[in-house]
């Protein structure tokens, strides 16, 4: 399953950076349509349903896409989806054409993780220090955990950037374990 979404998200990658498409509003719009789904569960069922002649389902999506003011690319991936019976993996597609543009685009996703709430002063100066360490834009998000103590954990992909008080306290003990030893 994965594959057929990472497929079907590298091609509207492609689209999307072809046609100067804001990556943003063709995120937005395939979400804005994922939830239309949720919410509509009569016309997920249309639209997955293989013995409803494609040109009544391209209809139905035609009308969305005039009220809703979606983009040409974004409908025609919508008609691809149903032509071929993957609508069901529009929400695995949206997931993997966000990391596939991030990548393409130089985005840095970053996991923050501090003490306490940072303010906005405080983020700016932490994403710019990230951006400087990766080389990339820095996309981040942030949660708090009261047990760091003080200071702040940085999570981009598999690299953990430890720079909290416990992380230090923890290195502090391991450092006195290894000289005793």
């Amino acid at each position: 399953m994965a594959s057929v979404a990472n497929t079907y998200a590298r091609a509207f990658a492609d689209v999307v950076l072809e046609t100067h498409l804001p990556a943003d509003r063709a995120v937005g719009e395939l979400k804005s349509i994922a939830t239309l789904l949720t919410e509509n569960p009569a016309l997920r069922r249309v639209w997955e349903n293989p013995a409803i002649p494609a040109q009544e389902k391209r209809g139905v999506l035609d009308g969305i896409v005039k009220v809703e003011g979606l983009s040409k690319p974004v409908r025609n991936l919508m008609a691809v989806l149903m032509d071929h019976r993957r609508v069901q993996f529009l929400e695995s597609i949206i997931t993997h054409l966000e990391k596939e543009l991030d990548a393409r685009l130089g985005f840095a996703d970053a996991q923050i993780t501090s003490a306490h709430a940072l303010g906005e002063s405080e983020k700016a100066v932490l994403e710019k220090q990230i951006a400087s360490m990766t080389g990339k834009k820095v996309k981040a998000s942030y949660q708090q955990n009261g047990s760091l103590l003080g200071g702040a954990v940085v999570r981009i992909g598999s690299t953990v950037y430890d720079g909290s008080v416990l992380g230090q306290l923890h290195r502090i003990k391991e450092a006195m374990l290894s000289e005793t030893v």
